[in-house]
């Protein structure tokens, strides 16, 4: 099966479900509810293996998921919103990306200002910066 079909079985599994988040690496599949990043926080530091080569569908995309989406080494990404400077690291990390809807900015829940998770990856330009803001952000 391609990545585009499997992408598009998974975005489709994302969207009848209302799942946060989907995962597919070869025949196991995982899917997650949790707002933000910490579902993709947790398999990045407990189940690495896992997300290596697998392929995500998730709602939002912001800055600090596409961080840990490349350092977990996934395949492919899909996307229902993505925010442009998620899109820009994909990118310049050659990551096969799709999305719906392309916004400038992640907002938080409170439509408020910027996610805090986005606001902290904003300035950073490390991955590893990325991850110990997000990390330090999730788990305080």
């Amino acid at each position: 099966m391609s990545i585009n079909s499997e992408l598009s079985e998974i975005t489709q599994l994302l969207h009848q479900d209302n799942y946060s988040c989907v995962v597919r690496n070869g025949v196991e599949t995982q899917t997650f509810s949790r707002q933000g990043v910490q579902d993709l926080l947790s398999l990045y530091e407990e189940r690495l293996e896992f997300l290596c080569n697998a392929l995500v569908a998730d709602k939002v995309v912001g800055k600090g998921a596409a961080a840990l989406m490349i350092l977990g080494k996934v395949a492919g990404v899909y996307a229902t919103v993505i925010s442009k400077p998620a899109l820009d690291l994909l990118t310049e990390h050659n990551m096969n990306v799709t999305y719906d809807t392309l916004v400038p900015n992640i907002i938080n829940r409170t439509h408020t200002g910027v996610c805090p998770v986005e606001q902290l990856c904003l300035p950073l330009s490390s991955l590893s910066d990325m991850y110990n803001a997000i990390s330090h952000f999730v788990h305080k």
